[in-house]
């Protein structure tokens, strides 16, 4: 019984839940992003490299004969150039959702501060004045 309430108590922390949202919701950015990939940068690499997709291209270190029954062996860098392309563009997605985050965190932490201080500046007049008025007294 005490394994399962600390299985209940780890899944119900907040940070694993976040970690499961954070899991789901990359997933479908990955989609996303392989989507704007291949239909929308992809086209574009291909006015340089006269290639549309990158997928077929290889290297054949041997072709296939069906008629013995052997299959072709080749390395698939086609794949490889689209997975490193889409890995590059989601990490400067990633990358420039974080920036944007950041600046909105940052403009309000210093709003937070400029209150912050303004607040001490009034407590230390305060507390000079009442500072004053004991000594008068």
């Amino acid at each position: 019984m005490a394994i399962t309430q600390e299985f209940k108590e780890f899944i119900l922390r907040g940070k694993v839940i976040d970690l499961a949202v954070g899991v789901a919701v990359g997933g479908a950015f990955t989609k996303v992003i392989e989507t704007i990939v291949s239909y929308v940068f992809m086209p574009f690499v291909s006015l340089f490299g006269n290639e549309i997709d990158f997928s077929h291209l290889k290297w054949i270190l041997r072709a296939a004969n069906p008629t013995k029954n052997i299959s072709e062996v080749a390395i698939q860098y086609g794949l490889v150039l689209n997975t490193m392309i889409t890995f590059l563009i989601v990490g400067f997605a990633v990358f420039t959702v974080i920036k944007i985050i950041n600046k909105i965190y940052q403009a309000d932490t210093s709003d937070q501060a400029k209150i912050t201080n303004e607040l001490l500046r009034e407590m230390r007049d305060m507390m000079i004045k009442q500072k004053v008025n004991l000594v008068e007294k």
